[in-house]
């Protein structure tokens, strides 16, 4: 009787490690094919944009990897790199500073803009997004190398580093030089310490004034 119920706990464990073993296979198929509906579904989505999105978008998906949202007019990455989010948009708007080109990769980071600033901001780059409620400042162009210049700049204003005609003016030759093959710090990375958690700007409630 005693190896009768040895054999039986024995089988059980067996079963069990079974179904474990099922689980865990399911559950990466089921991965699996997630990722590769993603990709069906980000590939047969942008396979009908317009040039330049589908362009930016494949060098995005290359680079990031499949977008974490899918639809037919963006693509959206969460948490990639340095960015808080990244978006690609099949509609483009046009932007003629420094050169004219097309606004359709858009770009996040945490970061608070002291409201004395966001004149200046507005300024240097009307393609500098700043989002005060939220706590966040994104740069919108056609390349991230771009994106990275125009952020690192903005920091330059808000820290008061340089001006706005001196943030622009470097704007300009920088990407002018990188047009020509020329990299620069600014065109590479994030300058500076992006925060971390929340840095949003809830403001204050209005006072009602007593009705008489």
């Amino acid at each position: 009787m005693f190896k009768s119920h040895r054999i039986k706990i024995l089988f059980i464990a067996l079963a069990a490690s079974g179904v474990l073993f099922m689980t865990a296979t399911t559950s990466r198929t089921q991965e699996q094919t997630a990722g590769s509906n993603m990709q069906m579904s980000a590939d047969g989505m942008i396979a009908s944009w317009p040039a330049k999105p589908q362009e930016v978008a494949k060098k995005t998906i290359a680079k990031y990897g499949q977008p974490n949202e899918v639809t037919a007019t963006m693509l959206v990455w969460h948490n990639n790199g340095p960015w808080k989010r990244t978006v690609v948009y099949r509609d483009v708007v046009q932007h003629n500073f420094p050169m004219p080109h097309p606004d359709l990769l858009e770009q996040f980071i945490d970061y608070q803009v002291p409201v004395a600033k966001f004149s200046d901001l507005a300024a240097y780059d009307g393609s500098v997004i700043v989002e005060r409620t939220k706590g966040v400042m994104s740069a919108r162009c056609d390349k991230e190398e771009m994106n990275f210049l125009a952020l690192n700049l903005a920091n330059d204003i808000v820290t008061g580093k340089r001006s706005v005609k001196d943030a622009r003016k470097f704007y300009a030759e920088t990407a002018m030089a990188f047009m020509k093959g020329q990299m620069s710090p600014y065109t590479q990375s994030l300058q500076f310490q992006v925060p971390k958690g929340n840095v949003g700007d809830t403001d204050q409630p209005a006072q009602m004034m007593k009705m008489k």
